[in-house]
Formats: C-alpha cells, structure tokens, sequence
C-alpha cells in the first residue's frame, strides 16, 4: 500500500530519507533482534545487516523503477491521449524564483543505465527487459546509510 500510485510522485530528499527510515523500522520490527555471541546480549540489526537479509530493492528504488515503468507506458500511447498529453504540457506560467522544482521525470534516466534506452523504451519487451536487468543491478548495490 505504500507504493500506492507512486508513479505520480517527485520525491524531495527529506521525504525519500523519512521513507527508507521508515522501510528499515518495519524490517527491524519485523525481523526482530538478534544475539550477539561475543558481547552475550541482544541488539538491533544494522542497516547492512538488513539490506543482507532481505535481498530486494529498497522503496526508493521500487518507487523509481514504478515511475520509469509507467514512463514507457506513456510514451508507447498514441499522442492525442490525456497522460502523454499532460506529461509534455507546458503550462505557459511564469517561473517561479530560485532553483526550479523537480519535476516528475527528472532523475530517472541514469537508472535504467546503459545506451540505446530511448529506443528499447517504444518496445514493450525490450523495456521489460532493461528494467528487470536495472533493478537486478540495484539489489547487488544497495545503499548501506
């Protein structure tokens, strides 16, 4: 349920920190404590520990590989649909003061990784391929904050 339609969403910083504490809290609970023979008592697991244990991608990059997922659906669409239209829309407003926002496609690119994604992105398998073989890549680089 936390990743909910997150392919609509632009992450700040703050909030993709406040989700990964919240993925390691609920593994902790989940996993609970373990024994620590040498020091004879029991402690938590460290982040390294869980991201061993549980082998998957974290929720930042399940939200990143949703988005870049919907991202092919889109540009596969014909051009006179509602979502592609409104991917590529300008608003015509005046830009607001100091650095400009983020906007839903920035930052995904690099992680599909590799050459020639634009034009695997038109076939549907090929897509599915880079995708799968990104979030494989993923999961042997965990980030271990």
């Amino acid at each position: 349920m936390l990743t909910y339609a997150s392919e609509t969403l632009a992450l700040t910083k703050r909030e993709k920190k406040q989700l990964n504490l919240f993925e390691r809290k609920m593994y902790r609970r989940n996993l609970g404590p373990v024994y620590d023979n040498e020091k004879e008592n029991w402690r938590i697991l460290t982040n390294k520990e869980i991201y061993v244990i549980v082998k998957k991608p974290t929720i930042i990059e399940t939200i990143r590989l949703n988005r870049l997922r919907w991202f092919g659906h889109v540009q596969r669409m014909e051009g006179n649909r509602i979502p592609k239209r409104v991917l590529y829309m300008n608003l015509g407003t005046a830009r607001l003061r100091g650095r400009p926002r983020n906007r839903w496609q920035d930052g995904d690119g690099r992680v599909v990784g590799g050459e020639g994604w634009q034009k695997k992105l038109h076939n549907r398998e090929e897509w599915k391929k880079l995708l799968r073989k990104a979030r494989n890549r993923r999961i042997q680089h965990m980030p271990m904050e």
